[in-house]
């Protein structure tokens, strides 16, 4: 069903992109072309996310122990 939601809005997007100016044309185009990424469901391969951050690790205490200024 979401699939077909955003081919629906890529096929509209383009209807418009004829008749505008040529930087909103080339804007629209760029948004179907995104609307068919996220409609087709083999686009989603894992190559456009990004791979999760490493675990975050603390310091050692004895960075923190000891005189310093506050």
């Amino acid at each position: 069903m979401e699939q077909e939601f955003y081919q629906g809005l890529a096929q509209r997007v383009r209807a418009i992109a004829p008749k505008a100016d040529p930087f909103t044309r080339r804007r629209l185009l760029d948004l179907a072309k995104r609307y068919d990424a996220k409609g087709n469901p083999a686009s989603r391969s894992g190559a456009s996310e990004r791979p999760l951050p490493g675990p975050r690790t603390t310091p050692p205490p004895s960075i923190f122990s000891g005189p310093g200024e506050a």
